[in-house]
């Protein structure tokens, strides 16, 4: 063999080799990578294809009314967004971005209308050239689906995403079909965050909202698409107790007296008596811009000095107590009652004596104080113990956040508590006060109030709730029987009830159709001191009386000129209560005549 062939065999095993330990060598990196460095190049390669997040919001669940009627619920709106990154966009010298740029501004201008056709010129472009983010929000302003199928007919918009980069977001607006009705009770939302910050929206907030999916920006078949990550799951649904046609029954009725007595704000509560269910819950207060009461503020569920819709509480206590017997007689006195350095006074003042029956159905301050300092003398402690022992100073979840419970203060002087009598120094949520005298109405047994029956996903129950019972006796039946004939009284005693006539012999709670028995209630407002010109009246009741069915309370803040809480107050219940009952099927109530009927 010649040196030039060694040579060249030479080589050609050196260029073998050579090859034969690149190969070798590529071989050891690829499995170094499958092995050691899979981890590290699966994320990278996952941050390559997977560059762009978006959330895919879940739909807020519904809230109804206990006969399947839509409280609030959403309704599709869309955000209008534009990826200036799409690659079609950018091919041939940008020709396709700049040849529809300004048919595009001008069609989103004409279609959208809160922005000039400029003004879309340019935040696109801005966009374009990377002067601001490539991928943008066109504007904040939501649009219809009715516009969105408008957007999608534009020129390059109608070849889809991947062309003209143009896509919409799905977002939801809350919707109330009954308007403002009972409008703090349902509550509300904020903005896009869709967190619900008032009522029933905020209790309930976690149920409702659900939990948002993600989408991902990957690449597919030679261009950019979002693919599901996690697919949204929507919100449960909450179903209430309320009744809309009620809520709007005592709506309307509060409403007209508000206008009648300029009172400063007003609220109603209906109570279903043996389930304690809540059919409506109206709050409205004076907005002076618009000369009109919208809903602002949750008064239902605000505690206030109750005035004298307390001294049956404070009377059913000394009845059972054993400190008074309702036949027993109480003088009292036109220029008042002194006790110690506190002074009474009585609206109907009189020199003159009443049983303790019509003590209370006149509503003499100076009767239900000289009772309970009698009675409790040296053991103010006694007193405060019997209250409680009735359930006012238990804890109950009204599923209204931001309710507030009974305030009862802890004197250890009778002083304080003569004032207690007649419902100052004491503080109770017109709620509760309609749950109280719902005790009454149920053979005193108290129960919590029911708002919401029931949390569905779909067919799924949730969560459900039952009424429970705050107060399994409220007293011995004797003084129940004793206090609902008082409670007769104050509506029906032309003579005392405070709630029963005019000096014109006009009914204030009475109706033809429906008996009710309830309480009035005027205190002084207080705001650092107490105001002999400023006060708040209250009637509270139940009907129909044989058969008490359901449980109703009305306040109104502030009234000016003439009033009386028996007329304003105990009108606005009496209306609702016959309107209630004929909603019912039971009766149907036409000008003074009253058809039966059957359902």
């Amino acid at each position: 063999m010649s040196e030039h062939q060694k040579q060249t065999i030479l080589r050609f095993a050196l260029i073998f080799f050579g090859i034969l330990a690149m190969f070798g060598a590529v071989v050891v990196k690829i499995v170094y990578i499958q092995t050691v460095e899979r981890e590290a190049w699966e994320q990278r390669s996952q941050q390559n294809r997977v560059n762009i997040t978006r959330p895919i919001p879940a739909i807020r669940g519904n809230i109804y009314d206990a006969n399947m009627q839509l409280l609030a619920s959403s309704i599709p709106q869309f955000s209008i967004h534009m990826d200036t990154r799409v690659e079609a966009l950018h091919l041939g010298g940008d020709t396709l971005f700049w040849q529809y740029v300004d048919t595009l501004a001008n069609g989103f201008s004409r279609i959208i209308g809160d922005k000039s056709a400029t003004e879309y010129r340019n935040v696109m472009v801005s966009a374009f050239r990377g002067q601001t983010k490539r991928d943008i929000r066109l504007t904040y302003k939501r649009i219809s689906y009715t516009q969105r199928k408008a957007i999608e007919q534009l020129p390059l918009v109608s070849r889809g995403v991947y062309k003209s980069g143009v896509y919409f977001v799905d977002l939801n607006r809350r919707s109330k079909p009954f308007g403002s009705l009972g409008s703090r009770t349902i509550g509300t939302i904020y903005g896009e965050s869709g967190k619900g910050t008032a009522g029933l929206e905020k209790h309930f907030d976690d149920y409702l909202r659900g939990k948002d999916g993600l989408s991902s920006r990957q690449r597919v078949a030679g261009h950019w698409e979002y693919l599901p990550l996690r697919e949204a799951e929507n919100g449960a649904d909450v179903y209430t107790t309320l009744d809309a046609h009620l809520l709007d029954v005592c709506e309307i009725s509060l409403r007209k007296q508000l206008h009648k007595t300029r009172g400063d704000w007003g609220c109603v509560v209906l109570m279903e008596v043996k389930t304690g269910e809540i059919k409506a819950l109206c709050n409205l207060d004076l907005d002076p811009s618009i000369g009109d009461y919208v809903e602002k503020e949750n008064h239902a569920v605000t505690r206030v000095e109750p005035g004298s819709t307390f001294k049956t509480i404070a009377l059913m206590a000394a009845l059972d107590d054993n400190k008074v017997a309702i036949g027993d007689s109480i003088e009292v006195w036109r220029n008042g009652w002194q006790y110690h350095n506190s002074y009474h006074y009585d609206a109907h003042p009189a020199n003159t004596t009443y049983s303790v029956r019509d003590a209370l159905a006149i509503s003499s301050n100076i009767a239900l104080a000289q009772i309970i300092t009698r009675g409790y003398e040296g053991s103010a402690k006694k007193f405060i113990a019997k209250l409680e022992r009735m359930g006012l100073s238990d804890s109950v979840d009204y599923m209204i956040p931001g309710a507030q419970q009974a305030l009862l203060n802890i004197p250890n002087d009778t002083v304080t508590i003569s004032k207690m009598s007649y419902g100052y120094s004491v503080e109770m949520s017109p709620m509760q006060m309609a749950m109280f005298y719902n005790g009454i109405a149920n053979g005193g047994k108290m129960i919590s109030p029911l708002l919401v029956r029931k949390v569905c996903q779909g067919e799924k129950v949730l969560e459900s709730y039952k009424t429970s019972v705050v107060c399994n006796r409220l007293c011995s039946s004797q003084t129940l029987a004793d206090i609902q004939d008082c409670l007769h009284d104050v509506v029906w005693d032309n003579e005392f009830g405070t709630a029963s006539v005019t000096p014109w012999k006009t009914p204030k709670a009475q109706s033809k159709y429906v008996a009710i028995a309830g309480k009035t209630g005027t205190a002084q407002v207080f705001d650092g001191k107490y105001h002999s010109n400023r006060h708040r009246i209250t009637f509270v009741g139940y009907f129909p009386e044989d058969n008490p069915q359901y449980t109703c309370i009305c306040v109104i803040n502030e009234p000016k000129g003439y009033y009386d809480s028996g007329m304003d107050c105990g009108t606005v219940v009496r209306t609702i209560a016959e309107k209630t009952m004929a909603y019912t099927g039971k009766r149907i109530i036409e000008g003074d005549s009253i058809l039966l009927v059957s359902r």
